[in-house]
């Protein structure tokens, strides 16, 4: 006789001690990171500002260090749910730690202050409470584009890239989780491999656009930092009127260029120009689309402009400007050279749609993407050709590819909950006294990570300096939701994601 004996469940707990070793190691990664500034404090002879920045790096390092060698996990698997944690808790680490210079140095009063700053500069939105950026130190200005930097490709992905050990701790759940797009597609074999790749491809992204910028106007302190903002598309710079400071044509058209280029997803470019693929510039439909609206944007903003004579410079200058904004807008890089908002709200709303939709999935750029766009579009093209045709089976096809109906409804579940958030956090900073139209551009402006203000609260000189204190955090963890394209965050406030398998 035969017992059947049912198969043993186990019961698994969400591992914390081995999320929180890992964040130790990171807050190490971050502490090395803050010794650059302080070596600009060094080289411009800002003596009690390197202090500050010495002061950080101890206390960064240190804790990191701690956490390291005191926790001990009993095991050092991480499943998916440890992935998803480790994603959202680090970035919390590193915007508390990141803004300690801040604090120390007095360029922010408040930790409310410090927190948004910080958690602006990682996750690349280039909203700022700091209203006059000149009477900064270099030290903590170059930090705020430094941050900027970290974030652009991601901080998890940087440690996929050095830490090869996570490539089979949970890699695959770590890159899921912080990669931006649709799928996630894998250049190399190992997830530590991408990383690595897609990192090169930012770091010569980053030392060809600065030799560049150093060939203009700009000093080589002043070209990086403007370097780092860019390839991040984040928005940070180093003068109170941005770009407008040098107001040079060479200037803006290699920043237009670079902008464009880092909304493209990497690995597109990986393939084209390490692998020799240039089909995929064709097979590509979202980069169609991409290149299709930046034109179709630029000649509406030029359009306009000319149309209402807000340019005195001249046609060829209007030209740049359409572009420069068109793509600093869809990019969601945020830097400005001209203010719509007292020329009439036409532009400022059709900026708005654009900040909406984004760059390409894979790419630095904020926004909900246009690939999911696409795929939207193309539903809707399918429902409604089954509306007449109702037997009819189609399919959404994306880049030659047939696109799985768990990837569509995937999309259409994304877009709905980012509507919804935008909508909610809008709604809820009008509690606090925010003009309703003035709260709906910032939600939007926070979860796309462009960093714009508008309207009578962070349309002037204050930026985002006057607005309440508990709005600061809103908008921060706003910025968080948008930069891990929401599903990441918001997985952690179900019920299911603490219950015990």
């Amino acid at each position: 006789m035969h017992l059947l004996v049912a198969p043993r469940k186990f019961s698994h707990s969400i591992n914390f001690a081995i999320v929180l070793r890992v964040v130790g190691w990171l807050l190490m990664i971050e502490a090395i990171f803050m010794v650059v500034p302080l070596v600009v404090s060094i080289v411009y002879e800002e003596v009690l500002e390197a202090v500050e920045f010495g002061v950080s790096v101890l206390v960064t390092f240190a804790t990191g260090l701690v956490m390291n060698h005191y926790i001990k996990p009993t095991s050092k698997i991480m499943r998916k749910r440890e992935g998803l944690l480790l994603t959202a808790t680090v970035w919390i680490f590193f915007s508390i730690f990141g803004m300690l210079p801040f604090l120390f140095s007095g360029t922010v009063k408040s930790i409310t202050d410090g927190f948004f700053e910080s958690m602006s500069g990682f996750t690349t939105t280039g909203a700022s409470v700091i209203t006059n950026v000149e009477a900064l130190p270099r030290g903590v200005l170059f930090w705020r584009s430094m941050m900027q930097w970290i974030g652009g490709m991601g901080i998890i992905l940087f440690t996929l890239a050095v830490l090869p050990m996570l490539n089979y701790k949970g890699g695959v759940s770590l890159f899921n989780s912080e990669v931006t797009g649709i799928t996630h597609e894998r250049m190399r074999p190992r997830v530590s491999q991408t990383a690595k790749s897609l990192w090169a491809i930012y770091l010569v992204f980053t030392v060809v656009l600065a030799v560049f910028l150093m060939i203009g106007p700009m000093d080589w302190y002043d070209a990086m930092c403007h370097t780092m903002s860019t390839v991040s598309t984040g928005g940070f710079s180093t003068k109170n009127n941005g770009l407008h400071f040098w107001h040079d044509y060479y200037t803006d058209i290699v920043i237009i260029i670079f902008m464009a280029v880092c909304g493209i997803n990497f690995t597109i470019i990986y393939n084209v120009v390490v692998r020799g693929k240039f089909n995929e510039f064709k097979r590509s439909d979202t980069l169609k689309w991409y290149i299709f609206i930046i034109i179709f944007g630029s000649v509406v903003v030029f359009a306009r402009i000319m149309y209402m004579g807000f340019v005195k410079e001249g046609w060829d200058y209007a030209l740049v400007l359409s572009v420069f904004d068109t793509i600093s807008a869809i990019t969601s890089t945020g830097f400005a050279t001209y203010d719509y908002e007292h020329e009439g709200e036409f532009i400022f709303f059709f900026l708005m749609l654009l900040m909406f939709f984004g760059g390409m999935a894979g790419s630095t750029a904020g926004g909900a993407k246009i690939d999911r766009f696409v795929v939207l579009l193309k539903n809707i093209k399918n429902e409604l050709y089954k509306v007449v045709h109702s037997n009819a089976v189609t399919t959404v096809r994306l880049d030659g590819k047939s696109v799985p109906h768990v990837i569509v409804e995937k999309v259409l579940a994304f877009l709905s909950i980012y509507v919804a958030v935008l909508v909610f956090m809008a709604v809820v900073l009008t509690l606090f006294g925010m003009p309703a139209f003035d709260a709906f551009f910032n939600s939007l402006s926070a979860i796309s990570n462009i960093g714009f203000g508008y309207g009578e609260m962070t349309g002037g000189e204050d930026k985002f300096a006057i607005i309440p204190g508990v709005c600061k955090w809103l908008l921060a963890i706003e910025m968080m939701i948008g930069r891990l394209e929401v599903f990441t965050v918001l997985a952690l406030l179900t019920p299911s994601f603490w219950k015990r398998d």
